[in-house]
């Protein structure tokens, strides 16, 4: 199956590259939601963040805290910085290549995450707890 993010990785296709190393690159979103926004994406293929390694997690957020400045100190508009990460479809991941979005923010940039009215509700602490066990539960 094809993967663009492993096409352009491997040269086969255009990207404006900001950042290379051993574990990853960085380039430019061609869809940006602000101007300078960036995907740090890791050389080896991996769908899912089930099947990215730790050190490869952990050396993409080492690398986006350094592009994150750079952002900053770019001239481009750039007032904070959002990070996110799709992990399957229901969180609107559509290539199947992990990759972090940096995205630039600046106030009234338009851009920002809508809840629904029952997301603002409080969970009873009994509830927090019991959620709480079973993810303790699944990763012991």
């Amino acid at each position: 199956m094809s993967c663009i993010f492993c096409d352009i990785i491997a040269g086969e296709a255009q990207a404006s590259f900001v950042y290379q190393d051993d574990l990853c690159v960085a380039f430019m979103d061609t869809r940006p939601l602000n101007p300078g926004h960036i995907l740090v994406v890791p050389k080896a293929h991996s769908s899912s963040l089930a099947e990215l390694s730790a050190d490869t997690g952990g050396h993409l957020f080492k690398v986006s805290q350094i592009l994150a400045a750079a952002l900053r100190e770019s001239g481009l508009r750039c007032e904070g910085v959002n990070l996110f990460l799709s992990d399957g479809v229901p969180a609107g991941q559509t290539i199947f290549h992990v990759h972090l979005h940096l995205v630039p923010r600046f106030r009234g940039d338009g851009f920002g995450f809508k809840f629904n009215p029952a997301n603002l509700i409080h969970p009873p602490r009994a509830e927090l707890e019991m959620n709480a066990e079973q993810i303790r539960a699944a990763y012991r």
